[in-house]
């Protein structure tokens, strides 16, 4: 049964990385470059988290996601925050509505735009708290309370979030609590010179393409289940634990520039990332199991809003990019790495 099991599950890990390059060629039709970013907005989708995007305008992050929900044939909704969006604008509303046969009035809940497969939180970080926090539940349960009811949102269902990072001014940046709900934090840079070039061309020439659909919500929900069943190795994770130990300031396995540059570390749900994070980009290669290149590959994306510099590391202009590569230096990925046994645990505590 176990060997039946390992074959259906190889033959559906192929069948993603297929899906993968053919998606992959058919945004090409629209976005020149940003492979990484595409990549790693997959890895978020198939790891069953939601992903923020940050980069100055201009640089498709709209078109990128809208993109994205054409290929994979989901339901996809746009909100656009602005200071005066309300919580009932994104979760919905009840109103009252009277039966044109009895003459009855009740209350009926009209759904927001939250509900679909895929949202476009676009400048997330223009609306007020009140509002963003009514994102935490959506996506955090994937549900939605109203009126005393709960209401189950869509599945797969994924928010893929902008901000600029330029303007600060009428804008409400994101407090810690709701960073840490996005799987995976990604900066979208700006393109070399040939893809400038290409993106000028195709543009003045309206030389678009169109997005042909590849992919059901039933197939992308059988391939978030393929990455959970996707086997990881005591090493890998092993180094995945000893980064995300290593990052938190004051402890036995953190090097010394950490608690002295490092406010505070990356907590287990930072370790939860690497570990899904890594199987989900395997599988979107085409292997069987994760390996420590896929962790590193994921590091910066997963880590850069779970560890913040102190007032000493930006006075020495260390960025959290920054003192995640120095965390890469510090921690040899060929160490052999165990799980700790209870003895070892008591005798740090006792220490």
């Amino acid at each position: 049964m176990q060997q039946e099991i390992s074959t259906h599950d190889a033959a559906a890990v192929e069948r993603c990385h297929q899906a993968y390059l053919r998606i992959r060629e058919e945004l090409a039709k629209v976005i020149v470059g940003q492979q990484r970013v595409i990549e790693e907005v997959l890895i978020a989708i198939l790891a069953r988290g939601h992903a923020l995007l940050e980069g100055v305008p201009g640089l498709a992050k709209t078109l990128l996601v809208s993109s994205l929900a054409q290929a994979t044939h989901l339901t996809f909704k746009r909100i656009q925050f602005t200071p005066d969006l309300m919580p009932s604008d994104v979760t919905g509303t009840d109103v009252i509505q009277e039966d044109p046969k009895t003459g009855e009035r009740g209350y009926k809940f009209l759904p927001g735009p939250i509900f679909a497969n895929m949202i476009l939180a676009d400048e997330i970080n223009r609306t007020p708290p009140k509002t963003q926090a009514a994102m935490l539940e959506a996506m955090q349960e994937r549900q939605v309370t109203a009126g005393g009811r709960v209401y189950r949102l869509p599945d797969p269902f994924f928010v893929l979030a902008t901000q600029n990072p330029l303007e600060q001014e009428g804008t409400y940046p994101l407090p810690e609590a709701q960073l840490d709900r996005f799987l995976l934090y990604i900066k979208v840079d700006y393109p070399s010179a040939e893809e400038e070039w290409e993106i000028a061309r195709r543009v003045t020439s309206g030389q678009q393409g169109t997005i042909e659909p590849l992919m059901t919500g039933e197939e992308l929900v059988e391939f978030q289940k393929l990455v959970t069943r996707i086997p990881i190795s005591d090493q890998v994770l092993g180094y995945a634990w000893a980064i995300v130990r290593a990052s938190r300031p004051g402890s036995d396995e953190s090097p010394d520039f950490v608690t002295r540059w490092v406010a505070w570390g990356a907590g287990p749900r930072g370790l939860l990332t690497l570990v899904t994070c890594a199987k989900a980009r395997a599988v979107l290669h085409g292997r069987y199991h994760a390996t420590i290149g896929d962790v590193q590959a994921v590091l910066k994306p997963a880590l850069r809003h779970r560890i913040a510099g102190n007032y000493a590391a930006q006075a020495n202009n260390l960025t959290s990019d920054r003192l995640i590569e120095m965390l890469m230096e510090a921690v040899p990925p060929d160490a052999k790495y165990e799980k700790p046994s209870p003895r070892v645990l008591r005798d740090r505590v006792q220490a």
